[in-house]
Order: structure tokens, then sequence, then C-alpha cells
């Protein structure tokens, strides 16, 4: 950098701060004026962050977004030494700095770090986006707000008559400028979207806009809002000492059990397998027990159900797994035990958070899926790629693999959407969103079965399915 441009750069900083310093004292004052667009930005912050999260927010103000979506480690960091000032006698229970993006001195690393409507302060943003993996893990999720360029007169407008505080900004840029500049810098985009088509309050009519008006194509476009959220690409282990537990529900399925175990490949620097039987009538429990102490030298748990239903099976074996990585067999072994290496090797090696397999892309057995439930897929893979803001084919794949970290954060959140999932798909899925997981799908060759027959009643079940569709509009979608 020249010593022009360098002075240059600190006289701008000099202003900025002094402009918002003159401005601290009423901050207040314009939150009060759009206290519905605020309480809309908060809700929606809300179902991203978990309460109790560490949060950072840069930017902060004076810190009533911050405190909003109470933390349970909260800091707060701006350019601005009033506003910073202000922050700490309303909110001493947080903490707020002096700091500032393009160069960040804080020495921690957060859950979740909050750039909101403050990059068109920045000079250099390339350089700030850098400066942000000071303050990351390699599950921290990076959320970025700002203003869609087509609002630009009418934030001018709200200005001059003194509905918005006067945010002399510099840059405006679109969504997929933001994105670049994060990938430029090492963040890889989770989701990316718009928000608040109606930033005033008007009964019915604002939440008609802003929950179903603003998720609809063409409409979404025209929000005011650009959120982004990104991931740091950093391996949270190396994949060499990663361990994984592979949990195997299974119910009237004795003639594959020892199968299973035969053909499971090693996983990681150690595998353990978990069967969890759910109350068969073909003497399945009793295989489970026969080919557990007949492989004394696998790592093999055998556990009983409690409830009822694949999904209760599924948190009973993952609350009992000991390893980092928790992976599902169905133990029809229609997925087959030798793909699971690729599932283990997307999530160690951080090619994705959440890995889902695919029955669709393959050519199938011929037997393997029936015709409407091959449709169901079809239409719920839509669905929910409308929905989860991610691509996802196959929703309904059992094979389905996760940290157990993001698992008991999932667990913890667990009562946002309530346990109406008897598959236990869902449960994982709309967990996975709700934490902005990376969401990647590994394509399996879908095989018949070779013993006994399907526990999934299509038709009962597709009308559940069809239930968790509408309770993802209105927990994900419609917020």
């Amino acid at each position: 950098m020249g010593p022009y441009r360098a002075v240059k750069k600190i006289d701008k900083k000099v202003e900025l701060k002094r402009h918002f310093d003159e401005l601290a004292p009423r901050r207040a004052k314009w939150r009060e004026r759009g206290r519905y667009y605020h309480k809309e930005i908060e809700r929606y912050l809300k179902f991203l962050i978990p309460e109790g999260a560490s949060v950072l927010e840069i930017g902060c103000a004076t810190g009533d977004l911050l405190a909003a979506l109470r933390p349970g480690r909260g800091v707060g960091v701006d350019i601005s030494p009033r506003m910073v000032e202000e922050a700490q006698k309303k909110y001493p229970h947080l903490e707020f700095k002096v700091d500032d993006l393009e160069n960040l001195t804080i020495q921690e690393k957060f859950d979740y770090v909050l750039v909101m409507d403050t990059i068109g302060h920045v000079d250099d943003i390339q350089e700030a986006f850098k400066q942000l993996h000071k303050v990351c893990k390699p599950e921290t999720r990076v959320i970025i707000g700002y203003y869609n360029y087509f609002w630009v007169p009418v934030i001018k407008a709200a200005e001059a008559l003194g509905l918005m505080m006067p945010q002399r900004l510099q840059h405006w840029l679109p969504l997929e400028d933001i994105a670049n500049l994060l990938y430029l810098e090492d963040f890889e985009v989770i989701k990316k979207g718009y928000r608040t088509l109606l930033p005033v309050y008007i009964p019915l009519i604002s939440s008609f806009f802003n929950r179903f008006l603003a998720n609809m194509p063409f409409f979404w476009k025209l929000a005011l809002n650009e959120i982004i959220v990104a991931r740091p690409i950093r391996l949270r282990k190396e994949p060499r000492e990663v361990t994984c537990s592979v949990v195997i529900p299974c119910r009237n399925e004795k003639g594959n059990i020892e199968a299973a175990v035969k053909r499971l490949p090693k996983l990681g620097k150690h595998t353990e397998i978990i069967f969890v039987e759910g109350g068969s009538t073909d003497g399945t429990y009793e295989e489970c027990l026969r080919v557990q102490r007949a492989y004394p030298h696998l790592d093999i748990t055998v556990l009983k159900q409690d409830g009822v239903g694949k999904g209760d099976a599924v948190r009973k074996g993952f609350g009992a797994a000991k390893n980092d990585v928790l992976m599902i067999l169905d133990a029809d072994l229609t997925v087959p035990p030798e793909d699971l290496p690729k599932f283990f090797n997307a999530i160690a090696t951080g090619k994705g958070e959440f890995i889902n397999g695919s029955r669709l892309v393959y050519q199938m057995e011929k037997h393997a899926m029936r015709f409407l439930n091959l449709l169901g897929n079809k239409f719920f893979s839509r669905a929910f790629t409308y929905l989860f803001e991610q691509r996802i084919r196959d929703t309904l794949c059992g094979t389905k693999v996760l940290w157990r970290e993001d698992y008991d954060k999932i667990s913890q959140a667990r009562a946002y959407f309530g346990r109406i999932d008897p598959f236990g798909d869902f449960d994982l899925l709309f967990g996975a969103v709700k934490l902005a997981r990376k969401i990647v799908e590994v394509p399996i060759r879908y095989r018949e079965r070779a013993y006994g027959t399907t526990n999934i009643s299509r038709f009962r079940h597709g009308v559940l399915l069809l239930r968790m569709v509408w309770l993802g509009l209105w927990k994900i979608k419609w917020i």
C-alpha cells in the first residue's frame, strides 16, 4: 500500500469513527422508529443462532441485536468508542470492545460471527473477510447481512427524513460479489437469500409480504436485506484420527445381521457397531447377541429399543455412541456396507458436515424401489431443496452421517421442530439446516433386499412426510 493511499485510508477511518461517535447518543431513537424491521431481523437470526451459543458481533453499535440473541458468551466490537461505551452501559452482562474489522485484534474464537450492515463501511472487504479467520473455529458460522442495491433510493430517502440512522455507506454489493469475496478468502457459502420485503408494520399485510411473498421467485430479489451464511474451509480433525460409530436399527432382519458385520469395512481410527433392535418376531435380537459373541475382536454393542419407529432407534443408538462421527446403516442392506467409506471420507475430509445418501443417481436394481416410492422421493427432494436452500435429491435414504458434536446440538434444539418423524431422517435434516451445516450427497447403488420385507407403509408414511413439508414451511421458510 502506497503512503498516499495509507493516509487516505486513515483519514476515512477517523471520519467514520467521528460520524458514529456523534450518532451514538441517538441510536436508540432510530431503533425505536424501525422497531418492526429490527424485530424481523432478530427473529430470523434467532432461528440461525441457538440461545446460549458464543457470538461475536462485528459492528455491534449499541449492542441491542447481540443482547436480543441471548448468547452464552457475547462479545460486540465496533469502530466507534462512543457506541461501545453506550453498549457496555446498556448491557453490562456482555462484553464490548473497540476494534476494526480490517485489523481485528480480538484473540478468541466463537460459534457464530455476525456482521450485519457493516461491510459497506469497510475500505477493503476482501481483507476484512481474511481477518475473520482469527475468530473462527472449523465449525463456526459467519452470518453477513447487507442491504439490497434495489433499495438505495428508499434508504437515502429514509435517512433524509430522519426515519433511519445515516449510514454513509461506501459500497453496494450484490449477493454474488459478497459470496465471491468470501470464496477468495477460504470461506464456503452454505446458504444465501433475501429477507424483509416490507420493513414497516401493517397488520396482516406485513406478515403476508415477509413470510410468504418474500420467499417466492422474483419477489425475493426485491427484499431489503441480503443474508449469507458461510463456513471457514478448514478440517475439524485430521481424517486419520477420526473415529466412527455405525448405528444399525433392526426389526425382523435376522438374516442380515451377520452379513452387516462381515461386510462393514473399518472406518477411520476406530469403528464401533451398535445394533438397536426394535421388537422383532423373527429372533433378530438373539441373532445380534450371537453375532456379538462370534466376533469378540470387533467393538459391537447390542441395545433393545424402548420406543417405536426407526427414529427412536437412531436416537437411542446415537445416544450410546462414543465416537467422533455418527453413521446410520439400514439393516436391510439395500445400501451396501461396502459404500460406507465414501460417506466417511466425505465428512472426515471436510467436503460436507452432513452426508446424505442418494439412491436416485445410479440405475437401481429392478425391485429395489417401488414406483410410487420413487415418485414420492422425487417430489420430496424438490420440496426440501426449496426449504433447505441446499440441493438435496433423496431425503429418505436411510444412510446419514454427521459429527457427534453437531448431533448433540440438534438434540438440544429438537423441541423447535418436535418429534413427529418416525424415520429419524427429517429430525436430522431439519436440525442440520437449522445449524446451517453443509449438506453433501453421496450417490449409492441401491440394492434389492436379500431377506425380509420393508417396514415402510407408503401411504400412511407419505401423509406424515407431507406434514413435515408443511412443518418445514412454517419452521424454516416462513419464519
